[in-house]
């Protein structure tokens, strides 16, 4: 039976999904131990990405022990999920939306740090190439079907993604400048994971809900206050039972990108 997972963020603030508690479980890594969640009845399992409760600020997640931690568990399929702000006035809030590409052009996490397994020469090394790109096409085509079987609304175009290191939030001119380069959502975590997940040849597939306009003109910006109340609960739920429904569909894919080892 294929493995996988999921790394939830801070809209998942219980460890249990759609009222089913979880088996933590603790994964020794060398970058750090961490807390993974065995869902019952599916060789499935989840990691909650700022802790339960909340705890972890984005630049304190330790991306790199969560990745090596499902690596470890033998994961072959792997979900991530963000709430995000929208760049792009087309893009609805309070759906989901599919990632289909990523900008993350400094390929750093938080700290400074380059966002590789490779920090040191060491056997196995090599560069990460995308063939396919970072988020896998037949786990895509697989959320959305699960959606559709849901009957759970999904926007029809992917999106892309621009990952912006936190912990503050961004200028209005960083928010243009992100539009600019292509961005339609972003958020302070996700990226990373990709780009990890996909040094250890992990498939992946990105699912995030809009919660608001991060539009450069705020005459542009169009979040109803009266009703973001309601509308962050429903677009909560919906993610929640896709999340449900993904760890206990059969789930496989190949991976669609390569390393590329000198020598090999």
């Amino acid at each position: 039976m294929v493995s996988i997972a999921a790394i939830l963020g801070s809209s998942f603030e219980t460890a249990e999904l759609l009222g089913a508690s979880l088996e933590e479980q603790e994964v020794e890594t060398r970058w750090g131990s961490v807390r993974v969640y065995k869902v019952p009845d599916a060789q499935a399992f989840v990691v909650f990405r700022h802790g339960v409760p909340h705890r972890h600020l984005p630049h304190q997640v330790n991306t790199r022990a969560h990745i090596a931690a499902l690596a470890r568990l033998g994961v072959e399929a792997l979900l991530v999920t963000s709430s995000v702000g929208v760049l792009d006035a087309a893009v609805p809030l309070f759906v989901p939306l599919i990632l289909g590409d990523l900008l993350m052009p400094d390929n750093r996490l938080p700290s400074g740090e380059v966002c590789t397994f490779f920090s040191e020469s060491t056997a196995g090394q090599g560069h990460l190439v995308f063939d396919e790109g970072p988020f896998n096409h037949a786990l895509s085509s697989t959320m959305r079907r699960l959606a559709r079987r849901a009957g759970t609304p999904i926007a029809e175009a992917e999106v892309v993604f621009g990952y912006v290191p936190g912990p503050r939030t961004k200028t209005r001119a960083e928010n243009a400048y992100w539009a600019r380069m292509g961005a339609q959502v972003n958020s302070m975590s996700l990226g990373p994971e990709v780009i990890l997940a996909n040094e250890v040849e992990l498939p992946v597939v990105g699912l995030v809900v809009g919660h608001k306009y991060s539009l450069p003109e705020p005459s542009l910006q169009r979040t109803d206050q009266d009703t973001l109340g309601a509308s962050l609960r429903s677009a909560r739920q919906a993610l929640e039972e896709l999340v449900w429904r993904w760890l206990h569909a059969p789930t496989e894919a190949v991976f669609g990108n390569h390393l590329y080892r000198f020598g090999s």
